[in-house]
């Protein structure tokens, strides 16, 4: 009986903790490249910017709202449940301008950070102007450093509060692409193709693992 309620106790607290404070979250496009790269693995803490408590929806207060700058973790407002990590470029009351790749909020350029590129010369209309556009109240306009092939609020428009889910804060696990052209097909719906994938994986673990970015902050 003791080790049923230890379990139950221990699974009660991961929850929270999943919930509420720190989750796991996993990139699988390259639109944040090169800050947070395609198998990148984050940590996000969900504590910052308030606490959901599962079940019965109610949100606690946080120590701050998100910030211009600030990598966040929310979801995408198409469906309300796939999960995106963008950059925070402005908030609720500002207005942002892009004119030839260049951003501007409230008037000012927007700080260009380390890993921000661009990999497209062309000047394309939507995404390379857009504006000027007033982030309504509660909301934020979101952008990836790969500005060129992002996917972010310059065409679905900004982020409501109530999707925002973490800051996101470190990379702890890192999984590169696989070295060579011979990969196995895998997919989860058929069990046939999982044995070679995983005996290509453990042969080519070492080679896979991004080492260098483990314990990586993001910023």
């Amino acid at each position: 009986m003791n080790t049923i309620k230890t379990l139950l106790y221990a699974l009660i607290m991961a929850l929270l903790i999943k919930y509420s404070v720190i989750e796991a979250y996993n990139v699988p496009t390259g639109s944040m490249e090169d800050t947070i790269l395609i198998g990148d693995f984050l940590l996000a803490n969900k504590f910052i910017y308030g606490i959901r408590l599962p079940l019965i929806g109610v949100t606690l207060p946080g120590i701050r709202d998100p910030r211009p700058g600030d990598v966040v973790v929310f979801k995408w407002p198409g469906d309300r449940s796939t999960n995106y990590v963008k950059r925070c470029i402005a908030v609720g009351g500002q207005t942002v301008v892009i004119r030839e790749k260049k951003v501007f909020v409230d008037g000012v350029e927007f700080k260009e950070y380390p890993n921000l590129k661009h990999t497209d010369r062309n000047i394309l209309r939507s995404r390379d102007n857009f504006g000027p556009f007033r982030v309504p109240r509660d909301c934020y306009f979101m952008m990836g450093d790969n500005r060129d092939d992002s996917y972010d609020s310059r065409f679905w428009g900004p982020v409501e509060k109530e999707l925002i889910m973490g800051k996101a804060l470190v990379v702890h696990w890192s999984w590169g692409p696989a070295p060579d052209k011979d990969y196995p097909r895998w997919e989860w719906t058929d069990p046939l193709t999982w044995p070679a994938s995983l005996w290509y994986n453990l042969i080519h673990f070492h080679e896979r693992v991004r080492w260098n970015r483990l314990g990586a902050a993001v910023g």
